[in-house]
């Protein structure tokens, strides 16, 4: 199972904490889902081989509409395992599942986000992950977590009814917020989420990096393609 936790870009030495912290609560790995901002892509070889644990340099993209996000996309997609696009709109939502180069599209229900039939539908057309951000229950009170909760009962209607690809995540953006697998999976339960369906959320994070792996390797080839006659499996 994998976390997807956010780094502080002025600290590279965070990237190290956090890898070692999730190491210690038995994690399998750890994508530090803002791998692109700052210096903290160097700092993700180190922090595997001292915590002993797979660290994941995803890519956080932010914009205010379309055409920034298509841009930006373009930019982190070749030089990151694992490409998030925040949503919250719904010009933003419905770009991020229609999206072949999106890996995961985050908090579609925020702000005047909406998430429906037809943007589940096509995140299972295209493969892109719907992320289930368990941390506004972990962190938030009164009508903020209220919210949160339906959001997340809704959400999960329409990704199960569609059979979308979903990640779990709880956010983190210290190793004092990570919460170890266990404690993830109950708060789950607390809120009505299947054991098993948060843990398919969290292993997903690790089946997403090494398929993205594998496809950017050098020795990929796309089905359908043949090798030519002097190319050889590297």
């Amino acid at each position: 199972m994998y976390e997807a936790a956010r780094a502080d870009p002025n600290d590279e030495g965070s990237v190290r904490r956090l890898a070692a912290t999730a190491a210690a609560y038995g994690f399998d790995g750890l994508v530090v889902r803002n791998a692109n901002e700052g210096r903290l892509s160097s700092a993700i070889g180190p922090a595997a081989d001292a915590a002993g644990v797979d660290v994941v340099d995803g890519a956080a993209v932010t914009a205010s509409d379309p055409h920034g996000a298509s841009g930006a996309v373009g930019n982190v997609r070749t030089e990151h395992s694992i490409v998030i696009v925040r949503g919250g709109s719904p010009s933003m939502n419905r770009f991020a599942v229609e999206n072949e180069k999106v890996d995961v599209l985050s908090k579609p229900m925020a702000g005047e986000g909406d998430f429906n039939h037809v943007l589940a539908k096509s995140a299972a057309e295209n493969g892109v992950r719907v992320e289930f951000d368990l941390g506004p229950a972990l962190r938030t009170t009164g009508g903020r977590r209220v919210r949160a909760l339906q959001g997340l009962r809704k959400l999960r209607e329409l990704v199960d009814y569609y059979d979308a690809p979903h990640v779990v995540s709880a956010t983190p953006a210290d190793r004092l917020e990570l919460r170890a697998p266990r404690d993830v999976c109950a708060l789950g339960e607390q809120l009505g989420l299947p054991a098993s369906w948060i843990e398919e959320g969290l292993v997903e994070w690790g089946r997403l990096a090494a398929r993205n792996r594998r496809i950017g390797s050098d020795s990929f080839i796309e089905p359908g393609v043949e090798r030519g006659p002097y190319e050889e499996d590297g």
